[in-house]
C-alpha cells in the first residue's frame, strides 16, 4: 500500500552558485525526477541565489527534502508539507548558523506547540517568566524566523515551478 499523497513548497532562500546544481540533484533524487530550478539573484545576500519549487508526493517527502539539504554550508531553506490523511503538516527551516528546525503545523500553516512542550517550558521557568518565554520562543522557532525573514521578503514575485512525484 502506498503512502497518501500530499504537497508542499521548498524555498531555497540563499545558496552560492556552486551549490545550485548539487541542490537540484538532491531534490531530484528525492522526487525521482530531473529538477531544473529557476535560480534568481537573492537581493538580501548579494552573490547568492534563490529558487522555489512546489511539489507533490507521498507523505514524508518534506522530511526527505529537508534531510537531503540540511547541513550544507551557506544554504538557507524552508520546506513545508501540507497536512494529509492522518498526518499533520510540517515545516522545516535551516540556516547555516542555527542548523535545522522542525515544527508541526495546522491546516493554516501555524506552528502547533504540544502540551508536553508547554509543560516543559513551565517547568524550566519555575518562577522566571523570562525562562518560560525563552523555551516557548525555541518551540516556535523564532530565531529561525528572525534570520530568514529578510530572505522571505526578497522572494516576493519570484517564479515557482511544480514537481509531481509518482507515489
Amino acid at each position: 500500500m502506498s503512502a497518501p499523497m500530499t504537497r508542499g513548497v521548498l524555498y531555497v532562500h540563499s545558496a552560492p552558485t556552486a551549490l545550485c546544481p548539487h541542490i537540484e540533484w538532491a531534490i531530484g533524487s528525492v522526487v525521482d525526477q530531473r529538477t531544473d530550478l529557476a535560480w534568481i539573484p537573492q537581493p538580501a545576500a548579494p552573490g547568492m541565489y534563490r529558487a522555489e519549487v512546489e511539489w507533490t508526493g507521498p507523505q514524508g517527502t518534506g522530511a526527505r527534502l529537508a534531510s537531503a539539504l540540511r547541513g550544507w554550508a551557506h544554504l538557507r531553506f524552508e520546506v513545508t508539507e501540507e497536512p494529509s490523511a492522518g498526518t499533520d503538516g510540517s515545516r522545516w527551516s535551516h540556516t547555516p548558523e542555527l542548523g535545522i528546525f522542525h515544527a508541526t503545523t495546522d491546516a493554516a500553516g501555524n506552528i502547533v506547540v504540544g502540551e508536553d512542550r508547554i509543560r516543559f517550558a513551565y517547568e524550566q521557568g519555575l518562577g522566571d517568566p523570562a525562562a518560560v518565554y525563552h523555551e516557548l520562543s525555541l518551540a516556535l522557532g523564532e530565531a529561525w524566523d528572525e534570520e530568514l525573514e529578510p530572505f522571505r521578503h526578497a522572494s516576493e514575485g519570484a517564479p515557482v515551478r511544480w514537481l509531481h512525484q509518482v507515489g
